[in-house]
């Protein structure tokens, strides 16, 4: 250790305390860039499955990031005191020239704390919807869904977001607290068509698509009842009617995943396509146009009588 000091102060002309933390910095770094590898190693082999793998990972890599900056400024400022006057004058200068960087280290405290979402969630903060991948001490990544892509389908975009937004913006979660969004699909009959029938059809074939969904949704209800006060008083499909301009609406309504949207929607209008291709009093409405012959359907013409 002298003789390094030494080297150090008649080389680069620094005294020997200052030599000293250099060299106690440089072990320190050495010691926790070793440790950081040898948990990785570790962890590897003994943790198979990738999500849990992965918070494992991030978690260690945290951990050490925090004793490398309390080690850090333990070795360059005198003690725990000397360390509480010196973040005390450089916290008034931080606060304002790292307002953002300051925010976005509230925010991921706040999503490390409270968990509004966790790495694997589907969530809509501000306009942007996407499955997150990865949370980060100043931002969270997520793969971006929708967008120019129909169905709630990856785009295969990725979003960096800052964590401050969890501050300024609303966050839907797709996945908390039951892991069921209500989808809707509607079909669109001429006035003429039996929509009774039709109804029947509708409801025969999302309850035999979408039984097994509700049961689950139900378990899942039940136990996030603890923590939010939900409440449905109808979990399976519904079949809703109403008017529209150009024809009868019938709307199906039932639950399903958020990652099978699409699937569950199109495995549905296909069982409906077939079971309507049968039948001749349904009729699907689309846009059309009317003429009226007045001499051909036998209606006598109201003319106005001349003065």
């Amino acid at each position: 250790m002298d003789r390094f000091t030494t080297l150090l102060e008649r080389t680069l002309g620094v005294s020997a305390n200052v030599g000293t933390r250099l060299l106690a910095t440089a072990v320190t770094i050495l010691v926790l860039l070793g440790l950081r590898r040898l948990t990785r190693r570790v962890f590897a082999r003994a943790v198979s499955d990738t999500s849990i793998r992965y918070q494992v990972n991030t978690f260690a890599a945290y951990t050490i990031g925090a004793v490398a900056v309390l080690a850090l400024l333990k070795i360059w400022t005198d003690g725990f005191a000397g360390m509480s006057t010196y973040l005390g004058l450089a916290s008034a200068g931080l606060a304002i020239a790292l307002q953002d960087p300051l925010t976005n280290l509230a925010g991921w405290l706040f999503i490390v704390i409270r968990r509004p979402f966790s790495v694997g969630d589907r969530i809509q903060i501000g306009a942007h919807i996407g499955d997150v991948v990865d949370i980060r001490i100043f931002r969270f990544i997520m793969l971006e869904i929708g967008n120019w892509v129909h169905g709630d389908q990856s785009t295969g975009r990725v979003l960096h977001v800052p964590n401050g937004w969890v501050f300024k913006n609303s966050v839907a979660s797709y996945d908390e607290p039951f892991g069921y969004i209500w989808n809707e699909l509607e079909l669109l009959l001429t006035f003429e068509s039996n929509w009774r029938r039709a109804k029947e059809i509708l409801t025969r074939t999302v309850n035999d698509h979408a039984e097994k969904l509700s049961k689950d949704a139900r378990e899942h209800i039940e136990s996030a009842a603890d923590a939010y006060h939900i409440k449905f008083s109808k979990l399976t499909p519904v079949v809703w009617t109403s008017m529209a301009d150009s024809g009868v609406r019938l709307t199906i309504r039932y639950l399903c995943k958020p990652r099978e949207r699409r699937s569950s929607a199109s495995e549905i209008w296909e069982s409906v396509l077939e079971a309507l291709g049968e039948i001749d009093d349904v009729d699907l409405a689309y846009p059309t146009v009317r003429y009226f012959d007045q001499p051909a359907e036998g209606k006598s013409a109201k003319l106005p009588r001349s003065p």
